[in-house]
């Protein structure tokens, strides 16, 4: 009878354990659920949050874009207004020159006027007149007349020759007028170009700070890094195709592969980040950035044409010269393109202005060389 007292209670405090057990389970299973609903609503409002951001930055990013466009067409007008000053200047410097040479003349004019004069005072006002009724000397007579009639002509023809050059220095005075106007027209045309650039590089300014605050992390940036990337391969597969009709060698006698190690720099400038190099976001680089001062001239390293000139998300106004036998050479990070697609260019020629375009803080150019598509270091290609 104990032992069935016994067994029962036990079996009783297995029961008991077994329930407290089965509800421990169920509370942590419970508590389990309603952590997981909880990451899963952090979840949900982290990816709205990343959608907004990306939308966000999606907007900043065709902002930037119209942004960096209006400062290349201001550029790239201050060139045009630039080589139109200097013609100006050159022509006033010209009419200066000739009224300098007509006041010489017209200083050598009027001295030569005043010794006629002085010589027609010599022979006397009345001389004439008093040869005339001295009927004894013909002769003297006739002398007298001639002098009268040479030096009159003479004083008549410097008269003439002083009344042509004034009134061709009143008409080269007349003509320094207008040009200068106009040149103070360009200069203030100038001007104003350049405040408005000024202002437009201030807005960017402000843009580009609110496009980076979307870059939380490195992570995201490098991400981002890696779609520029990606596209711009896409970028450079398109084009191939669709250039695939330019001469292999461009009709030019040394082939791009035979200049290798001959090639000039773009532009003079520090090497700020070199081909392989950890750019800023900690992936490397695919080519060379080189520090450059705003607006400076940017040269094609050999003879080619251009197959793409206009913005590029990464790497802002780009232009990307084709140079045969599957070469193409990258010039990123332009304030202004100088050149458009289909134009040929020589080595040496000025294609864009150095700036800060693509989302960078600081001006610099951003150059890359490819082979197939693919990237190969600048070092052994360009000589220093």
């Amino acid at each position: 009878m104990r032992r069935a007292l016994a067994l029962l209670a036990l079996l009783a405090g297995a029961h008991a354990l077994a329930q407290d057990d089965a509800a421990s389970r169920a509370a942590e299973e419970a508590k389990a659920r309603r952590q997981l609903e909880q990451v899963r609503a952090e979840i949900r409002t982290l990816t709205d949050a990343q959608r907004s951001t990306q939308g966000q930055r999606e907007e900043a990013t065709r902002a930037l874009r119209e942004q960096e466009l209006a400062i290349a067409a201001v550029a790239r007008e201050l060139v045009a207004i630039q080589t139109r000053r200097d013609e100006q200047q050159r022509e006033l410097d010209a009419l200066n020159r000739r009224r300098t040479e007509l006041t010489d003349a017209l200083g050598r004019q009027r001295e030569a006027l005043a010794a006629l004069l002085r010589s027609a005072y010599a022979l006397g006002r009345h001389e004439e007149l008093k040869l005339l009724l001295q009927q004894d000397d013909v002769a003297g007579i006739a002398r007298v007349l001639a002098y009268h009639r040479y030096f009159q002509r003479a004083r008549l023809g410097r008269i003439d020759a002083l009344t042509a050059d004034l009134e061709q220095l009143a008409e080269v005075q007349r003509q320094i007028e207008v040009r200068q106007a106009e040149l103070d027209a360009t200069q203030a045309a100038q001007e104003a170009e350049s405040r408005r650039l000024a202002g437009e590089r201030a807005t960017r300014a402000e843009l580009l700070g609110t496009l980076e605050a979307t870059l939380k992390t490195q992570a995201a940036r490098l991400a981002a890094l890696g779609k520029d990337e990606g596209a711009l391969l896409g970028l450079i597969e398109k084009l191939r195709d669709v250039f695939a009709d330019i001469p292999r060698q461009l009709g030019v006698a040394d082939a791009f592969p035979s200049l290798r190690g001959r090639l000039p720099w773009p532009l003079q400038g520090k090497l700020l980040t070199g081909f392989g190099a950890a750019d800023e976001s900690g992936r490397a680089s695919a080519g060379w950035r080189i520090a450059a001062a705003a607006s400076t001239p940017v040269q094609a390293i050999a003879h080619g044409r251009v197959v793409f000139a206009d913005w590029f998300k990464g790497y802002g106004l780009l232009l990307i010269v084709d140079h045969g036998e599957d070469y193409l050479s990258l010039y990123g990070y332009n304030e202004a393109l100088l050149k458009d697609v289909g134009d040929w260019v020589a080595a040496g020629e000025p294609v864009a202005r150095s700036g800060v375009s693509g989302g960078q803080s600081v001006d610099s150019l951003y150059f890359e060389l490819r082979h197939k598509g693919k990237p190969i270091d600048p070092k052994v290609w360009l000589r220093r």
